[in-house]
């Protein structure tokens, strides 16, 4: 079967929009700008043919047509939200990990992570990029890039300055226990072995 669904995005930027009414709230929680926001929600109304919102000033309303589409587009977050949440280990707080495509993942030696750290069930998309983390897709993101990224934690990976790896999580959810633990973690880890050298966690940019 098919469905016949608008862009995912769009949806997510209407549904976080309209909870709020507000495009910077729902910015504020997307990790995207009010901007993208209104961009995804006008592209989703020219999809439709239809008025969502209505734009006063200060103000965001939702239309008829609006209020019709919010509890259904809800729920339906809310069904894929637990079909996921049924996947990860039992007891488990789940970490989305992503990675630059270029790290060579025998750095981390995850498996010591997962051992060690049982109550924490870890992901990893691999290659990943900032558009994942922007998305939503990841939870914590090592990317390759100065460490500039206004409304994330940035902690350098590697040493040196410049460009370099980067452990990177939007600064609402940087202080989560999983993510907290995932970076002392990687602090700890020795400065070399057999493989290559190991990351060392740096200082921290805002």
């Amino acid at each position: 079967m098919t469905y016949a669904l608008p862009p995912l995005n769009a949806l997510r930027a209407f549904e976080a929009a309209a909870r709020h009414l507000s495009f910077k709230l729902a910015a504020h929680e997307l990790h995207v700008t009010p901007a993208a926001v209104g961009q995804q929600v006008k592209a989703l109304e020219a999809r439709l043919g239809m008025q969502l919102f209505e734009r006063l000033h200060k103000q965001l309303i939702l239309t008829a047509a609006g209020q019709a589409y919010l509890p259904g587009v809800s729920e339906g977050f809310r069904h894929i939200a637990e079909a996921t949440s049924q996947l990860k280990p039992a007891g488990a707080v789940l970490l989305q990990l992503g990675i630059h495509g270029s790290f060579d993942l025998r750095r981390l030696d995850l498996a010591a992570f997962r051992s060690t750290h049982a109550e924490i069930g870890l992901r990893v998309l691999h290659p990943a990029g900032l558009h994942e983390l922007v998305e939503g897709k990841v939870d914590l993101l090592i990317a390759r890039s100065l460490g500039h990224h206004p409304g994330y934690r940035c902690d350098r990976v590697d040493e040196g300055s410049g460009l370099g790896d980067w452990l990177i999580a939007p600064e609402g959810t940087a202080d989560c226990p999983e993510v907290v633990s995932f970076r002392a973690w990687l602090r700890a880890l020795p400065a070399e072995n057999s493989v290559a050298s190991r990351p060392r966690l740096a200082g921290v940019r805002r």
